[in-house]
């Protein structure tokens, strides 16, 4: 009896667990890019910058979620000023972020500690990886362009968590110019590298400071370090960013506004590095969605310009109703406003938005259908091809001579979803 209890939790905890996987899966698809900002060691300001970094970023108009899986030593609320507190929200079973601006929210452990925010969290690994994933699952984020993540110093439970939940994620890592931050950031390299965590780059953070008196520059913690490493380790230095007393005061006082000013040298380094992220991240995200065109036909081979290729859904010999149910697609190539050849294909499994991306990597530059989806015509004119709706049930090159004299006559789209 005792055995058959135990089965039945150990059964229970497992669908927990699978259900948990599956609305971390969920959330992750609402959030584009997703950047992890980790440190060898502590108190090199890696909290600093994932703070800022996702305060410039929202300060570009792109919607941000600041996540704080530093759970012993919280420090972004703190850095942010911030007041407000986690709500429950429109899903049942989950709370919202805080809301730091309209279009940035913030998860921390802090906010969930009651009144006591010095307690000491005394957690063993199981658990902090249990909190880390509930702050995915559980937790209503809104549809992001970027997710910035502030990871506790080292390779421990919380970044292991993170590449292992968020397999997409890139590393951000900081560090200062001296050996001893410089071999533990070794480490994270090696760490990222053998967990497949892309490598954004480096930051070389307290990089000198200006004197006050002689406005020369003081190489507290030694100087060129962060450049050496990441020259030897074939990496981006995405910045090196000076000591700045303003910086630090607003930092203590929970402001951000040294951002907003573009004298400020700490400001200046600060932007180029995040318009370098924003690069970098964008042009991963242009890789995804827009394919390479795969298939090639001779006359674009040829590179001529008044070559297109026309595509029909076909079913039974002639145009399917709805391009999603059709057993093959015509592949049509013209040359001079003439058909130059045919080629049948068979799609992929009909699944949201498989479609759309086979057809452009197919080569296709226009589609001759019935009726299809809102979403799926978006989908394919994101992607530069023509959609042309309510066409009659002919037989493939009757619909391309028809299209190409212009004698192609439409009517309303069939497809009503």
């Amino acid at each position: 009896m005792a055995n058959d209890k135990q089965s039945s939790g150990m059964k229970s905890q497992q669908d927990q667990h699978k259900q948990q996987d599956t609305e971390i899966r969920e959330a992750l698809k609402q959030i584009t890019n997703k950047i992890l900002v980790m440190s060898g060691k502590g108190g090199v300001g890696k909290s600093s910058i994932a703070a800022y970094l996702s305060v410039a970023l929202a300060k570009r108009g792109y919607k941000v979620g600041l996540m704080d899986v530093d759970l012993h030593g919280p420090s972004i609320p703190r850095l942010l000023g911030l007041k407000g507190s986690i709500e429950p929200g429109t899903k049942g079973g989950k709370a919202r972020p805080v809301k730091y601006q309209p279009n940035m929210q913030v998860i921390s452990i802090e906010p969930l500690m009651g009144e006591n925010k010095d307690m000491a969290t005394i957690w063993r690994g199981p658990l902090k990886i249990g909190v880390i994933r509930q702050f995915i699952a559980d937790i209503e984020w809104n549809d992001l362009d970027y997710m910035v993540i502030d990871s506790p110093p080292g390779t421990g439970d919380e970044p292991l968590t993170v590449a292992q939940t968020i397999s997409d994620a890139s590393a951000l890592i900081v560090t200062t110019p001296q050996e001893i931050s410089l071999a533990d950031v070794r480490k994270s390299i090696n760490f990222c590298r053998q967990v497949n965590m892309e490598i954004l780059g480096l930051v070389e953070n307290m990089s000198g400071m200006t004197c006050p008196h002689c406005g020369k520059t003081i190489d507290l913690f030694k100087a060129h370090g962060g450049m050496l490493t990441a020259k030897k380790e074939n990496l981006r230095l995405l910045a090196t960013l000076p000591l700045e007393p303003q910086v630090v005061q607003q930092g203590d006082a929970g402001s951000v506004q040294f951002l907003d000013n573009d004298q400020l040298p700490f400001t200046q380094e600060f932007n180029k590095m995040v318009d370098v992220i924003v690069e970098i991240e964008g042009a991963k995200t242009d890789q995804i969605l827009k394919p390479q065109r795969q298939k090639e036909f001779p006359a674009r081979k040829q590179g001529l310009a008044d070559s297109k290729i026309l595509v029909v859904p076909v079913m039974d010999g002639k145009l399917s109703s709805h391009f999603g149910h059709a057993e093959q697609f015509a592949f049509i190539e013209t040359e001079n406003g003439k058909i130059a050849g045919t080629e049948m294909l068979t799609p992929p499994a009909h699944e949201p938005g498989v479609l759309p991306q086979w057809l452009y990597e197919q080569g296709a530059d226009v589609l001759i259908v019935g009726g299809m989806g809102e979403s799926a015509q978006g989908l394919l004119r994101q992607n530069g091809i023509e959609v042309i709706l309510g066409a009659p049930m002919d037989a493939p090159e009757v619909l391309a001579n028809q299209y190409l004299s212009g004698t192609l006559i439409t009517g309303s789209n069939v497809c009503d979803h």
